[in-house]
């Protein structure tokens, strides 16, 4: 019964009117996207934000991002240069999609690092006001989508997010979540291989950006395709549930396996992150990102908090007086209840729709509070919640729920059957903007770190502590290294700051039985000459930690064939937990190069084998389609 259900959720005509005019040709969503644009007006200012909280981390990972690029690696998985330069598998475990939109346009059309992230960032305001708009017009028709579409930008969590936080990555996710509400939603009313395909696209993107955001929307994205293919399945949508079961389960199945395969194609078309993240987790610390500064306790939000109008920048910090604010927004807060309150009676299967996205938000809410500390603290429950790292994350639920119900102040029912521009539709869009008119602001500064480069990114890290992350074999957290040393040194002196040119530990050598030296380096492999004058084999080692997927070769010569693998062995003395390899006795060449591991090469295998399947699907789709 899936188009009883797309005709009743969108009564009076709306769902009709949208079916007829193509998405990309609706003049309402191109306004909703214009009137965004006010959202990013103060990235146009001269200057950056520097002082955000994460605005110097996404100019810095893109500034990495590009240093691999430059040696032709455009999915990388190390980087070289963070923790001081004995390196960290950051994208191996960090979704790299916006910096990946950020390096075609530095690397491409030559935007400086700067300038590129703060595109990708106003893309990613007008990406989200128009994928909210897509989904509530599929939902509840054209004017409700453009309140909708507006809310969710200026809703102030997400405001949060593009200019306090400054958080490239959570603010690109906020374009895929709508995007997969709207294509899991079609899956189950129009099942049609363009909204699998929609929705497994959508869900792989989410991932790829944030994993993080992704695992927080899951539950609102799987129970909400649960609720609408019972929906769909039950001609009446009441409880309990028709008798016999094998015929109702026939019809849920037949509603429910479009939007698990989407699903389940999403999961292959990013199995080159999640499978690797997933499985090599265990060998990067996660406890420096737990703990201290990131210990949960202290960043509940007190229930005053949500309603509060107050708005300041810099970091949060335990207490009421958080100068950081997680507040609902007052208009779009007021819109969804009063559009929820005046829908209700009228709203047909409409209601469980508006009863789930009330439900959710609610929860969520909840889940940032402190009433909340005792379910965080639970073991199985307690490890789900964690992975937010702060409880005021799961508030990206309540903006995504909220923002959509803001959209019922336009359905029929209240503003009656227009279904174009109208005055009370404008004033309606209007009284958001200005709701947040006063948090569209940045705190323009100059780079303490001075100009983007090496020795840029050592003073970061070493300013902020950030960036610092370790692998399972370090012991101690380094605070500074050779590395760092020389890039400040060149800085200092005026020059171009170059990467250094080996990553070799000359200072262990005994000078009389050995020698070495490098004879090629990259990001992600050195090739070293060695000379070992002794009977025995003796030990190099390499500032790097040490980390899977490291491999090191004998070869027949310079840059010559690998005859024999050697075992990398962490070494066991000292705190970094770096690499050492044995090197046999004579002259001889030795390479080290970053590899995939298995769960690596199996995930890559994976997502080309679901693109292949979606391309092949998509072929007889339009097969099918010629032969009408």
């Amino acid at each position: 019964m899936a188009n009883d259900l797309a005709v009743e959720t969108a009564p009076t005509g709306q769902q009709e009117q949208a079916a007829e005019l193509v998405l990309w040709r609706d003049p309402l969503l191109w306004l909703t996207m214009a009137l965004s644009l006010l959202a990013v007006a103060p990235l146009l200012l001269p200057g950056y934000f520097w002082g955000a909280n994460d605005a110097r981390h996404h100019v810095y990972f893109l500034f990495e991002y590009d240093r691999l690029v430059q040696d032709g690696i455009w999915w990388p998985r190390w980087s070289p240069d963070f923790a001081f330069g004995y390196g960290y598998p950051f994208f191996n475990i960090y979704g790299l999609f916006s910096h990946f939109l950020a390096e075609l346009l530095h690397h491409f059309l030559g935007f400086d690092f700067v300038a590129a992230v703060e595109i990708v960032f106003a893309l990613s305001i007008v990406g989200s006001a128009g994928a909210m708009y897509a989904f509530v017009r599929a939902w509840l028709g054209r004017p409700a989508a453009l309140v909708a579409g507006i809310a969710y930008t200026f809703i102030p969590y997400h405001l949060l997010n593009l200019y306090i936080r400054a958080n490239l990555a959570e603010s690109m996710a906020f374009v895929w979540l709508p995007l997969c509400l709207w294509t899991a939603r079609q899956s189950v009313v129009r099942p049609a291989f363009r909204w699998v395909a929609g929705l497994a696209f959508a869900y792989a993107g989410l991932m790829l950006t944030s994993n993080l955001v992704f695992v927080l929307f899951t539950p609102l994205l799987a129970g909400y395709v649960l609720l609408l293919t019972i929906i769909s399945s039950v001609p009446d949508a009441r409880p309990p549930l028709p008798r016999p079961w094998s015929g109702w389960l026939v019809r849920w199945l037949r509603h429910a396996w479009p939007p698990a395969v989407g699903a389940v194609g999403g999961l292959g078309l990013s199995a080159v992150f999640w499978l690797p993240m997933l499985l090599e987790r265990g060998f990067v610390r996660v406890d420096q990102w737990f703990d201290g500064r990131y210990d949960f306790h202290g960043h509940f939000v007190y229930w005053h908090q949500f309603f509060s109008p107050q708005w300041g920048f810099g970091v949060s910090t335990p207490g009421p007086q958080d100068p950081i604010s997680f507040q609902i927004g007052a208009a779009v807060l007021v819109f969804a209840t009063v559009g929820s309150l005046l829908v209700w009676q009228v709203a047909g299967r409409l209601r469980w729709e508006i009863g789930y996205f009330i439900v959710v938000a609610v929860v969520a809410t909840f889940l940032t509070s402190q009433w909340a500390t005792p379910l965080w603290e639970l073991p199985l429950a307690g490890s789900i919640l964690q992975f937010a790292q702060f409880p005021w994350r799961w508030l990206v639920l309540t903006a995504v729920c909220v923002s959509a119900l803001a959209g019922l102040v336009a359905h029929p029912a209240v503003l009656g059957h227009e279904r174009h521009f109208s005055v009370p539709l404008l004033a309606a869009a209007m009284v958001i903007v200005l709701g947040s008119y006063s948090y569209l602001q940045l705190q323009i500064q100059e780079p303490a770190e001075g100009e983007v480069n090496l020795a840029g990114l050592m003073r970061f890290q070493q300013s902020s502590d950030e960036m610092t992350g370790s692998t399972a074999w370090v012991k101690e957290i380094p605070t500074w290294s050779p590395m760092a040393d020389y890039y400040i040194s060149q800085d200092e002196a005026g020059g171009p700051v170059e990467p250094v040119s080996t990553k070799l530990d000359y200072s262990i050598f005994d000078y009389k039985t050995f020698g070495a030296s490098s004879v090629a380096h990259n990001t992600i492999s050195e090739e070293i000459y060695y000379d070992n004058r002794r009977g025995s084999a003796q030990t190099v080692v390499f500032n790097h930690f040490y980390y899977p997927g490291w491999n090191a070769y004998l070869l027949d010569g310079e840059h010559g064939r690998r005859v024999e693998q050697v075992p990398i062995i962490p070494e066991t003395t000292g705190t970094l937990g770096r690499m050492t390899v044995q090197v046999p006795p004579g002259e001889g060449y030795l390479l080290l190069v970053y590899e995939d591991t298995p769960p690596r090469t199996i995930g890559g295998i994976v997502t080309l084998a679901t693109l292949g399947l979606f391309g092949m699907g998509a072929l007889l789709a339009q097969t099918r389609r010629n032969r009408r």
